[in-house]
């Protein structure tokens, strides 16, 4: 495969916009390429983060956290190949108070650790006597605990934005604050009741796991409400996105019995109309025996697949005229194989289900790792350029 990137970011970027407004009206002329990652990626490679920051240090400090906000997407614009604007901005750089996956369990009140080489985890703290302490006191007031960190952080980036802070020569366009979603109510459980414990309650002790997620199901949208105020968003939404990788640890009857109806709960208290939403749900793992009962059941339109996943199996058991479906080369395979080998593994996928569906984004599989090279991140997207197109 030709690896000569083309820096021809204005050509780039008007094919981009045609592939994505005719994917958004239902008549896509090529199948869409897209990668995720985070300031991680930053972080965790020395050859990128020259300065050695630690995440403890960028976790604290404002003007930190921006400068790698600014890094990130820096390197998105200029060195990640994929259906995204590429270049300059135009108007600016977006940062955003980055919390990884620890907004909900800090504001629970969970202690945040810091490992090196690593990102920041919380221990379980529904440990032994105390498995009960959340249910006697009220929720947290949405910036209480590890949360109040979250909001000094955002408006001190506001103030950097204000007092003229410029990389590269331009401003900071927006400040956002990340987390204004969920993990998920059975991952929330097993993050502050650890995995192996929550797994054992669902057999054992099913009365108290039910309390549990009642419990996280409220504080969710109690939370999530709070925010959205807090924020002047609508507090109540037409559809609602959300991740629960956790339920990939369980079979169909368990999840359907003992999680489903919480889940259900979650979108009925956040959207308008649960019978009319279009829901969208992220899930890393070995999931795909729920994703039939998703659809029908949650008005899942919309999946963000981890691995491993059979693709054509997924759109031949989904209405694929209907649903959306990202998914595509496991970050492993990303990170450590060859650029021929992904441009291969590329090529088989989109055999599977561009027969059968025009609805399929392709994209790495899930969120991608630090360390990977940019060569076979290109070769994933040049070979969706070559064969994606629809007649």
């Amino acid at each position: 495969m030709n690896m000569q990137f083309d820096k021809d970011f204005e050509k780039h970027n008007e094919e981009v916009k045609k592939v994505w407004e005719s994917y958004e009206k239902g008549k896509p002329i090529r199948m869409p390429c897209m990668v995720y990652g985070n300031n991680r990626i930053i972080l965790l490679d020395k050859k990128l983060n020259t300065n050695g920051y630690t995440f403890e240090q960028y976790f604290n400090d404002a003007k930190m956290m921006t400068d790698v906000y600014c890094q990130f997407e820096d390197m998105m614009r200029h060195d990640i190949y994929a259906d995204h604007e590429m270049g300059m901005p135009k108007d600016g750089w977006s940062v955003y108070v980055d919390r990884q996956n620890l907004h909900e369990v800090g504001w629970l009140g969970a202690k945040v650790q810091y490992a090196t080489n690593n990102v920041p985890f919380c221990e379980p703290f529904l440990i032994g006597d105390d498995k009960n302490i959340l249910f006697n006191k009220p929720f947290p007031g949405i910036f209480d605990n590890f949360e109040g960190r979250s909001l000094r952080l955002y408006n001190k980036m506001l103030e950097l934005q204000k007092s003229g802070y410029t990389y590269k020569g331009l401003p900071i366009k927006k400040v956002g604050f990340s987390g204004i979603g969920t993990d998920g109510p059975m991952t929330l459980a097993c993050m502050i009741r650890g995995t192996e414990n929550f797994c054992m309650d669902l057999i054992e002790d099913p009365d108290y796991a039910e309390e549990l997620m009642d419990y996280l199901v409220e504080a969710i949208i109690f939370r999530l409400k709070g925010l959205w105020k807090h924020f002047n968003f609508d507090t109540t939404v037409k559809d609602f996105g959300f991740a629960d990788d956790s339920i990939a640890l369980l079979s169909t009857d368990m999840y359907e019995e003992m999680i489903f109806p919480y889940h259900k709960k979650l979108i009925t208290g956040l959207v308008k109309d649960f019978d009319s939403s279009v829901n969208s749900i992220h899930l890393c793992g070995n999931a795909q025996r729920h994703f039939k009962f998703l659809q029908e059941n949650l008005h899942i339109h919309s999946f963000d697949t981890g691995y491993p996943v059979d693709f054509k199996k997924m759109v031949m058991d989904l209405n694929p005229n209907i649903v959306r479906i990202n998914g595509g080369v496991r970050c492993d395979d990303l990170m450590q194989k060859t650029p021929d080998e992904i441009a291969k593994e590329t090529k088989r996928i989109m055999d599977e289900v561009m027969p059968y569906t025009d609805r399929f984004v392709m994209r790495d599989a899930n969120n991608l790792s630090p360390l990977t090279p940019n060569e076979n991140i290109y070769a994933m997207y040049q070979t969706v350029r070559q064969y994606g197109w629809y007649n």
